[in-house]
């Protein structure tokens, strides 16, 4: 099977049912995908326990179902890779570019978190994992929706965590994997997540592989500004009536209402917005909601 020009993927976490500000992530990320006659994924990160809730994974999967966002290959979960990250930990170890660390978050308060050296001699504590950064260390991208972004990973992050303390991947690192070994061409996603992007393209560079395409669409908010996962506005989408919510989504990418179908069926909605999409109207700022 010949690996499509365009691969993108939605990767949401089991920590509660899917929201509205997901599915305008997902519809986004999806449109763009069939905008460009690739490949459209999705990618279970379940590596946090002690952040997921019981049976929310498979909740999710059911909503994108009933939406019609149906991916184009097998569900991927981050729970069965462990092997991969471990492997690519292994390899900055050998490098020299990872380095084991018992400095606690109290310990570095006084630099607001933000680590450059240990504090103090190896003790009994169990050690994170963290990415060596250098100084200075500006790294730069082209975003496809928020034009030039760049970061000084040594001064405004310091040295990340790959792996943590109490045994758990961090997000960069499995994220940066998976994206390579998935073969990602384009990531598409919520601008909450365009300050790790720096971070991602160091451990992309660190670990010889190869960076994908960004765009980062802008947050859904609700009326006092906060994102919707945080906010009491997030309330579950209703699986059994995709199309308010389509709709809706549809408008805050920017795109035409009078392209959409008046009436009828979910998928005959999809193949309207699949035909009229484009990418040239998509915002890079949404107004605050109290949906």
């Amino acid at each position: 099977m010949t690996r499509p020009a365009y691969r993108g993927r939605f990767a949401p976490s089991p920590t509660g049912p899917l929201h509205y500000g997901s599915l305008y992530a997902a519809f986004g990320s999806w449109l763009l995908a069939r905008h460009r006659a690739g490949a459209w994924w999705v990618r279970v990160e379940d590596i946090d326990p002690p952040r997921e809730v019981p049976g929310a994974a498979q909740a999710q999967l059911r909503t994108l179902a009933a939406f019609g966002l149906v991916p184009d290959a097998p569900i991927v979960r981050q729970s069965e890779r462990h092997a991969l990250y471990a492997a690519a930990l292994e390899r900055l170890v050998a490098d020299g570019a990872a380095f084991p660390c018992t400095c606690s978050r109290s310990e570095l308060a006084a630099s607001a978190g933000i680590h450059h050296r240990c504090l103090h001699a190896p003790n009994d504590r169990p050690p994170a994992w963290r990415l060596r950064v250098p100084a200075p260390c500006e790294v730069a991208f082209e975003d496809g929706l928020q034009g030039r972004i760049a970061q000084d990973v040594y001064t405004d992050v310091g040295d990340f965590v790959l792996k943590r303390a109490d045994g758990h991947w961090a997000y960069q690192l499995a994220v940066v994997v998976d994206d390579a070994e998935q073969g990602m061409t384009d990531v598409v996603r919520g601008a909450d997540l365009l300050d790790s992007t720096p971070r991602q393209i160091l451990l992309q560079r660190a670990l010889g592989l190869p960076t994908p395409n960004y765009l980062h669409l802008p947050l859904v908010t609700d009326a006092q500004g906060r994102k919707l996962s945080k906010s009491e506005a997030a309330r579950p989408l209703d699986d059994a009536d995709p199309l308010p919510a389509l709709r809706m989504a549809w408008r805050d990418l920017g795109q035409d209402p009078r392209q959409l179908p008046a009436s009828g069926a979910r998928d005959a909605l999809l193949a309207a917005a699949v035909a009229a999409f484009d990418p040239a109207r998509l915002p890079r700022r949404l107004p605050a909601t109290g949906t």
